[in-house]
């Protein structure tokens, strides 16, 4: 068993400077947390991998593909692999955490 506490990830991030913490990579998947500040700009591309968010605190609006749509704390965003997608328009600190399936290269 692997168990994780979200203040524990959120600091070991932001100790290292960085938007995102890969803290689970096994055979099928890999996990991390994710965090962007209001007003921030999100730089991601598509990626290999289909990905689930769960947005642990904050608002913001996800585009994924044509699709938009309005996120807070408890929204579910399932992403397919190869789809341009990004959050904007974040009005209040985003805390995200992913699982890529099969795992982030």
């Amino acid at each position: 068993m692997k168990v994780f506490r979200l203040d524990d990830l959120d600091a070991e991030r932001a100790a290292n400077d960085g938007a995102y913490l890969q803290f689970l990579r096994e055979r099928t998947m890999s996990a991390g947390l994710y965090a962007l500040p209001a007003g921030a700009a999100d730089p991601q591309k598509p990626h290999r991998q289909d990905e689930i968010y769960l947005v642990v605190s904050g608002r913001a609006s996800i585009t994924v593909g044509e699709e938009t749509t309005y996120v807070a704390r408890g929204s579910v965003v399932y992403v397919p692999a190869g789809v341009p997608h990004r959050f904007h328009h974040i009005t209040e600190e985003l805390r995200v955490m992913v699982v890529f399936s099969p795992p982030e290269a």
